[in-house]
């Protein structure tokens, strides 16, 4: 039976649907988890704890950890743990990405640099330190500023002016002052990026590497704008109703850059933008899609994102990636504003709605709600599946018109 772990961090939404894919796959599984607690009490006997942030001692654990049960696969199932993962799958020459093209992924200054020297397209971009004046006099407006080792839209903010863009890096900067902000940036947290602002429509590619050859899983549209001047990603549909030839160039540019990054095996998520000029590259993953949003997708017979990944982490056979030809689509509810959750209403009526599949909640009655740049958890899931792209899309915008939060 092939031993895999599971690298999940405490805050990722992902665990069930993984360890359902590998209950499924006969996997003997430990969870490896960044918090001593909540992983634990869920999955019993099958967990420990890494140091995420100390890689090269959480390599050592993991090294140790196989010494005794013997590893055939490290999977980082969320941003946090793909560094770390490509280290401990080096050292034990296991299936995976080497660690400096991961880097690229987590580090967004490197993914830019990357892309820059293999002349893929991409905006003009900065560097600059908290401590040190910004030139926004030479800047080209609008830009976005971001941070360098955050994910989901988290402290990313687009200004206008000299005035907002002073704004926005004391905001980001409040931000990274946060435990926990400060850790996940780790020493990238004294700096951020400067980009210019790229227009267009934006759209998420879901692929699987094997020996550097990028197998396209999904495409999404995002019909939603995201303008600015946060950035909170609302609905995914798929397929994608690009045209051919823009659908072309989506995918030779997603494979332009992960080759430009090193990346050669296992999965990968890549969001773009897509103008008169062609698809750029806004950011790539070493990583499935996230939230629960991979639910939308169904391969074959009814083989689920999480067990392709599996699959090919342990060199299993794969009959096939070839999704199923209905449309779905997901909407991450919108994080509605700042407070305290009252209640919860119309969830019933929304779950009525035609074409509506499945609604997942996770946030409940007194929890906080946190909106971007701040914030990043989303308060539920609304998921939808039909014959045409079109109608899911109009299923999940009236499906959350129908509910209400009151904070």
């Amino acid at each position: 039976m092939p031993r895999v772990m599971l690298l999940i961090p405490t805050a990722s939404y992902r665990a069930p649907d993984f360890m359902s894919a590998a209950e499924r796959l006969g996997l003997d599984v430990v969870v490896a988890s960044d918090i001593d607690q909540p992983l634990a009490d869920m999955y019993p006997g099958r967990w420990l704890t890494l140091p995420y942030h100390d890689i090269e001692h959480g390599a050592q654990a993991v090294a140790r950890y196989s010494d005794r049960f013997p590893l055939d696969a490290v999977v980082a199932v969320d941003d946090p743990g793909t560094i770390l993962a490509a280290h401990a799958s080096t050292a034990l020459q296991l299936t995976g990405n080497s660690p400096e093209s991961v880097i690229g992924t987590r580090d967004k200054s490197s993914l830019r640099r990357a892309l820059d020297a293999h002349g893929v397209r991409s905006p003009w971009w900065r560097v600059l330190r908290f401590d040190e004046p910004a030139p926004t006099d030479s800047f080209e407006y609008p830009l976005v500023i971001k941070p360098l080792g955050l994910n989901g839209s988290r402290g990313v903010i687009r200004a206008n002016d000299a005035a907002s863009f002073g704004r926005a890096v004391a905001r980001l900067q409040r931000l990274l002052c946060t435990k926990s902000a400060a850790e996940e940036c780790g020493e990238l947290a004294d700096r951020y990026l400067v980009e210019g602002f790229i227009p267009g429509v934006e759209v998420a590619l879901e692929g699987l590497l094997h020996d550097g050859e990028l197998h396209t899983l999904a495409v999404f549209d995002k019909p939603d704008p995201l303008d600015g001047p946060f950035f909170e990603e609302t609905i995914y549909v798929t397929p994608s109703r690009l045209s051919d030839e823009q659908l072309q160039e989506v995918i030779e540019t997603t494979r332009r850059s992960a080759e430009a990054l090193g990346l050669r095996d296992g999965p990968l998520h890549a969001e773009l933008r897509l103008n008169e000029e062609g698809a750029w590259p806004v950011d790539v993953a070493a990583r499935t899609i996230g939230g629960l949003c991979a639910r939308t997708l169904r391969f074959g017979a009814g083989m689920s994102l999480e067990e392709i990944v599996l699959r090919h982490a342990i060199n299993a056979p794969l009959e096939t990636l070839n999704r199923e030809s209905r449309a779905a689509g997901v909407m991450m509810m919108p994080i509605v504003g700042r407070g305290r959750i009252r209640a919860i209403l119309g969830l019933d009526e929304a779950a009525a709605v035609p074409l509506i599949e499945a609604i997942e909640m996770e946030a409940r009655v007194g929890d906080m709600l946190i909106p971007l740049p701040e914030g990043a958890d989303y308060p539920g899931f609304i998921f939808a599946r039909g014959e045409d792209p079109a109608e899911v899309e109009s299923a999940l915008r009236v499906a959350w018109s129908k509910i209400a939060f009151i904070l």
